[in-house]
This record gives structure tokens, C-alpha cells and sequence, in this order.
């Protein structure tokens, strides 16, 4: 009887901790961190996946699905030991496209090259495109507008002062915690969470915006929803209407918070390698398809042209992010790319007429000119293969 009222006593204990634990996940709202095991622990792992689509609601980004990129008449193959490097990151996709020219292509680990794959934060750059589409559009007349011209009321005001340049350049002074191991932080709550309009008022303006860069997925959000504002259209429908049909993409998915949301503007479009690659291609291309010009030229170069802020994290100037997209040079080449968490990237290499592609499961925890050294195997194996 004693041993079996301790039992008691302790499974009593275990269920107060339970129950205590739930409330205050309620009271907190912090009610996604269920759908965050769901997703993640429960399924054997320990954060997102490239191919968890359908476990959301998603838009349909409509496409067309024309040819764009033609064989080369002399394809070229990789290494054996650029295969081993590969197979290490557990690659998906390898595409290397020079002069609209497919000079490499390769799928693994069961993809193909109609299998849509997750971009992670590649659909940030795509928002920065999407601010030079209303540009050219006319529905944002200048880098310089503020939130508050479109957004007066939202969260009181509070973020009313910052601009859309601050929020390109990632200095909004916002207090968005950007950590990726917290499951309590800014990207656990936006990727799992419902409802982003009401996530990004639980923050606040804490420094003067565009003094420091600070990346963070929360500038892109409040980005899409001043652009939703000022063209009156949803995230996926200006990618659809602007640029996923004129550079002949296939259909392509925007993940929502919810049924009928908000599209999750810092991560989540699903789309397939040469998808990627088209849209790499309107940049080489100066922003221009055919006759039609999709995104002012000066404001391309802005933003494939470093911001001179002040990195929050190191005091070191930033050389290596303009407009959400990120720059380096190599080999003596200037090279922009947008990426993503898992090793998801879109390099463009204008002196080389170069777009690649590289899809997978992992990059490199390594980092060399503040980006993950795995960058510079794929831009290697490209320029080997550009030859």
C-alpha cells in the first residue's frame, strides 16, 4: 500500500506538471508549440522539412510550364568527388543553366525534375522582388514609404515610422528574436503558428530602425503585408500574375498560417529547380522578359548592391546583403543568391551568364564570409562545369 501510494503521489505530481505546463503555454500563446511536436519530434526529427507541404494549407501559385532552358549540345558531368559532396549534404538538385543553356542536371533521393521542393527563406528574395514589381507597377512609389503610409492602424501604429528600404535591409530596430534552436522564438511560431498578423504585434520597436542590420523573418512578413495593402492582392497572386507566369514557371505553393491567410512570406514556396532557376534568370536577365520590363533596372542593382550597415552581432560592416539578397564575390567573380535553412539556393553569376540551383536536406554549419561554406562547393562545381 505504501509503495502504491507513492506511485500515486508521483504520477499526481507528473499530471500537475502537465496540466500547469499546458496553461501556461495557453496563457502565453504559445497553444503552436502542440503543432511544433507534431511536426517535428513526433516525426523523428528536430525542425522543418523540404517536403512537408501537405501538412498545410497552401495557394496555388498558377504557372504556364513552357520550355525556357534547352539542352547544351555538349552536357558536362560531375566529379567523383563532387558527387561524394552531394551525397554528404544529401543533395536533391543540382541544375546548372549557362547562356539559358542546361549545362548540369541531376535529381536524387527520389526528386525529379517535377518534384516542387520547399525554398525556406529563397521566398524572402522573392519578396524583394516583388517590392520592385510594385515599383514598376506603381502601387509603391518609393523605397522611402513608410509602414504607416499603408498601414496607419496596424499594431497601434507601432512600426508606423519604418520603411520599406529599413525593412529590405533588415534594420527595422523590431525585437524579433531570430533564433532557430528556441521553440519559443520568432521562426517556431511563424512557421507553426495561425496567425501572423496578430504574431507580429506581440513585438516591438526597440532601436532606431536602419542603423543596424539584424536578419529577421519578421521584416519579410511585414514587407508582404504592406505590399498585400498597396496593391490590394494577395502575396501568391503578384508572384502569379508578375512573375511566375511571364518567366513560363509551372504551378507552383505558398504556404498560409491558415485556410485563407496569410501567406508565410519569410519561408515556404514550393517549387521545382528549373522554377527556381526562371525566376534566378528575370535577374540575369535585368529584370526584363522580353519586351516587358517586370522590375525597374535601378532597382535591381539597389538591391543586389550592398546595404554598409552595422552587423548587430559583430559591429563589421555588411558587405554581403543588399535587398534580401545575399553577395559575395568568388574566384573573382561577383555572385548575389538567395538561400534557405537547409542549403536551398539560387545563385546568380552575371560575368558567367550563370544560374544554379542547388536543393537539398543540409548545408554546412561552417561558415566562411558570413555564409555557409558548402556556398562555395556548389559555386565551384557550377564554374567547373561553365567551362
Amino acid at each position: 500500500m505504501y509503495k502504491a501510494g507513492k506511485v500515486i503521489i508521483v504520477i499526481s505530481g507528473l499530471l500537475s506538471m502537465v496540466v500547469a505546463f499546458h496553461f501556461t503555454l495557453m496563457i502565453y500563446d504559445n497553444a503552436y508549440f502542440y503543432t511544433t511536436l507534431r511536426q517535428t519530434i513526433f516525426k523523428g526529427r528536430l525542425g522543418p522539412a523540404i517536403d512537408d507541404l501537405s501538412t498545410y494549407k497552401s495557394n496555388t501559385i498558377v504557372g504556364i510550364n513552357a520550355v525556357v532552358f534547352n539542352p547544351t549540345s555538349s552536357p558536362k558531368e560531375l566529379s567523383e568527388a563532387d558527387l561524394k559532396i552531394h551525397s554528404d549534404y544529401k543533395s536533391t538538385a543540382f541544375l546548372v543553366i549557362k547562356n539559358k543553356k542546361v549545362v548540369y542536371e541531376n535529381y536524387w533521393l527520389g526528386t525529379d525534375k517535377n518534384t516542387v521542393s520547399n525554398s525556406f527563406s529563397m521566398s524572402k528574395t522573392m519578396v524583394s522582388s516583388l517590392v520592385g514589381v510594385g515599383l514598376q507597377q506603381g502601387f509603391i512609389n518609393s523605397v522611402n514609404q513608410t509602414v504607416g503610409d499603408f498601414l496607419p492602424d496596424y499594431c497601434n501604429g507601432n512600426f508606423g515610422t519604418i520603411t520599406i528600404k529599413q525593412l529590405l535591409q533588415m534594420s527595422s530596430g523590431i525585437n524579433f528574436d531570430e533564433s532557430y534552436l528556441n521553440p519559443f522564438a520568432f521562426p517556431a511560431k511563424a512557421y507553426y503558428g495561425k496567425n501572423l498578423e496578430t504574431l507580429l504585434c506581440g513585438y516591438k520597436l526597440t532601436s532606431a530602425p536602419g542603423v543596424y542590420y539584424e536578419y529577421q523573418g519578421g521584416a519579410t512578413q511585414l514587407l508582404a503585408f504592406v505590399l498585400e495593402k498597396a496593391s490590394g492582392l494577395t502575396l501568391s497572386d503578384l508572384l502569379q500574375q508578375y512573375i511566375w507566369k511571364p518567366t513560363k514557371a509551372s504551378d507552383a505553393f505558398w504556404v498560409l498560417d491558415f485556410e485563407g491567410g496569410s501567406e508565410k512570406a519569410s519561408c515556404c514556396v514550393y517549387a521545382t529547380a528549373r522554377d527556381f532557376a526562371k525566376f534566378g534568370q528575370l535577374y540575369l536577365d535585368s529584370g526584363r522578359i522580353d519586351s516587358t520590363q517586370i522590375i525597374p533596372i535601378w532597382y535591381l542593382k539597389e538591391s543586389i548592391t550592398a546595404t554598409g550597415l552595422i552587423d548587430k552581432k559583430d559591429n563589421a560592416v555588411v558587405d554581403f546583403y543588399g535587398y534580401q539578397w545575399w553577395l559575395t564575390n568568388h574566384k573573382g567573380f561577383d555572385v548575389y543568391f538567395a538561400r534557405g535553412i537547409l542549403g536551398q539556393y539560387i545563385f546568380c553569376v552575371p560575368e558567367k551568364d550563370l544560374v544554379v540551383v542547388r536543393l537539398g536536406h543540409i548545408r554546412s554549419k561552417e561558415k566562411t564570409k558570413k555564409h555557409p561554406k558548402d556556398v562555395y562547393n556548389w559555386l565551384d562545381m557550377a564554374l567547373k562545369l561553365a567551362e
